[in-house]
């Protein structure tokens, strides 16, 4: 802890005594200091009693008593001396940030002056360039201030030109503004919600955050985003394990990520994302307990967890065609899947009898038993929006040829499926290793086929 990071010290019997130090302290700095077991203070120190330094000079400085005096030392002492605390650096605390462009130390959610009671709302800032200094002072930066929306500090984010603070029902923005106020605070949204402290992500300079029912994003406005899968998400969360919420981007693909626990498990076991590029979300299943976007990597690295075990590994994603979490190649099953479509509104049913499917399998490779990349094709029909399925026809789409500097990718042309309903919906699908898909357009043959 900073408050225990003074070192050692020793005294001269001189008056005022002299103090060498070990580690460089500012003018001011209040200390209390203390002996190795067995030793006793020089007579003028007392244990537990707080000293200002005074007349610094590189590691030596005078002291000063509470009541502005200078202290003399008349008897040496035993033991080795040591700074036993940095008194006025917050002692408890809910979070720690370092603001690396204005060079403070900030405490979020921490003891007062005095104090060794933690105020969840408080905010506290050491003096610039000086991490030891948090006593304020005429002749330094230190200080404070207080939220005033919530009952506590939940999360924050270092972004452009500001610190976001978020409590459970407001988000604040916390920016420089030098002496004397030195830090400010602005209230940028009330009543909105965050799930947890590791919900918040920045992504291409937008900060994006999960809620207890929706998600938000602030771009210098907060606003709500629009999400398809809503209802999904929220609807089968496990409230009760809401502080695993875990974010992250994947800028290489301009999404945001959140891996969150589904109702019947208390570890997460899916995701859901957004691409801000595209506006559209998607989800899908994946134990992993934290991520951390590429940045100096090639690669996102994301952790998995055992709770059996209590062990993880660290897994470099968005690596190969396959799955390799545990050594082995396993497929990944992937799939896309349209909502319902009609014709004329739904007032007559459709009828199929062919499909000319729009796929790439840029990059895959043959399974190592020799099959090529294939997906599968599905169309399913309803007779009407609240009868369910009532038939379903699937055909397998299969490269042919990959793609050569003479010649165009080869797949499977066109396949044939007769299916007759009102309302249809088309799935692609593969979950075989070393295959690799994007979908394009697909054609679709349909016409008329009456209202009964």
């Amino acid at each position: 802890m900073l408050n225990s990071l003074g070192g050692t010290v020793t005294f001269t019997t001189t008056s005022p005594t002299v103090v060498t130090l070990s580690t460089v302290l500012t003018e001011g700095t209040a200390i209390q200091f203390a002996v190795s077991s067995g030793g006793t203070l020089p007579t003028g120190i007392s244990a537990l009693t707080t000293y200002y330094l005074f007349n610094v000079n590189g590691l030596t400085a005078n002291l000063l008593n509470v009541a502005g005096s200078l202290v003399n030392v008349t008897g040496a002492g035993s033991g080795t001396f040591s700074v036993s605390l940095l008194v006025d650096i917050p002692t408890t605390q809910n979070g720690i940030i370092v603001s690396d462009v204005n060079r403070f130390v900030l405490a979020l959610g921490c003891n007062d002056y005095g104090s060794a009671t933690l105020d969840p709302l408080l905010v506290r800032w050491s003096d610039q360039d000086n991490q030891y200094q948090w006593t304020p002072d005429a002749t330094n930066q230190a200080g404070s201030l207080r939220l005033s929306h919530g009952s506590s500090i939940v999360s924050w984010m270092i972004a452009r030109q500001e610190i976001l603070l978020f409590t459970e029902s407001s988000l604040y923005s916390l920016q420089y503004f030098g002496p004397p106020v030195v830090w400010g605070s602005q209230l940028l949204a009330d009543n909105i919600s965050i799930v947890g402290r590791n919900c918040v992500t920045l992504a291409s300079g937008v900060v994006y955050w999960m809620g207890v029912d929706k998600f938000y994003a602030y771009n210098g406005r907060v606003q709500t985003l629009n999400c398809d899968l809503r209802r999904f998400v929220f609807s089968n969360l496990n409230h009760d394990q809401i502080g695993l919420i875990y974010s992250g981007s994947n800028e290489g693909f301009n999404e945001v990520w959140w891996l969150y626990p589904s109702k019947n498990s208390n570890e997460i076991d899916r995701y859901v994302i957004y691409n801000y590029a595209e506006n559209v979300w998607y989800y899908g299943t994946l134990e992993r307990s934290a991520w951390i976007d590429s940045g100096l990597r090639a690669l996102p690295i994301s952790a998995t967890y055992d709770s059996t075990t209590q062990t993880g590994r660290l897994i470099a994603q968005e690596s190969g065609l396959n799955d390799n979490t545990d050594g082995t190649d396993l497929p990944i099953h992937a799939y896309i899947s349209s909502s319902e479509f009609d014709i004329g509104d739904g007032n007559s049913f459709g009828f199929v009898w062919r499909v000319v499917p729009d796929v790439t399998f840029a990059n895959s490779e043959n399974t190592p038993g020799g099959l090529a990349p294939r997906v599968d094709l599905s169309l399913s029909a309803l007779r009407n929006s609240g009868s369910g399925i009532g038939s379903a026809k699937t055909e397998t789409v299969t490269l042919v040829a990959p793609e050569t500097a003479l010649d165009t990718e080869k797949f499977t042309g066109q396949v044939y499926m007769r299916l007759r309903g009102r309302q249809m919906a088309m799935r692609l699908e593969s979950n075989q290793v070393n295959t690799a898909w994007q979908a394009g357009t697909q054609r679709i043959d349909v016409r008329t086929d009456g209202r009964r």
